[in-house]
């Protein structure tokens, strides 16, 4: 099966989240919904369903292009630019 995009199939090794918590809500008191991590530089922060958006905010401004599900038991990756999802 081909890759979804070019950012996808970039991805070699998943990178997983240190700790189960959005480190930017973290720092402000915040709630959060579900996390992703960044499969560029490893950051796990909250989705878009959570009142803070952070992985978005972080993938806008830092151009990182693929997120992971951070969530126990779920397996897929996510490309901001190409609005592609794949499983892994």
């Amino acid at each position: 099966m081909a890759d979804p995009c070019d950012h996808i199939g970039a991805i070699t090794a998943v990178k997983h989240a240190k700790n189960q918590v959005c480190e930017e809500c973290i720092k402000t008191g915040d709630s959060w919904v579900h996390l992703r991590t960044c499969q560029t530089c490893g950051t796990t922060l909250c989705c878009d369903n959570s009142p803070n958006r952070h992985a978005t905010r972080h993938a806008q401004m830092s151009g990182h292009p693929v997120i992971a599900s951070a969530e126990p038991g779920e397996r897929w990756l996510y490309c901001y630019p190409d609005d592609a999802f794949a499983d892994y």
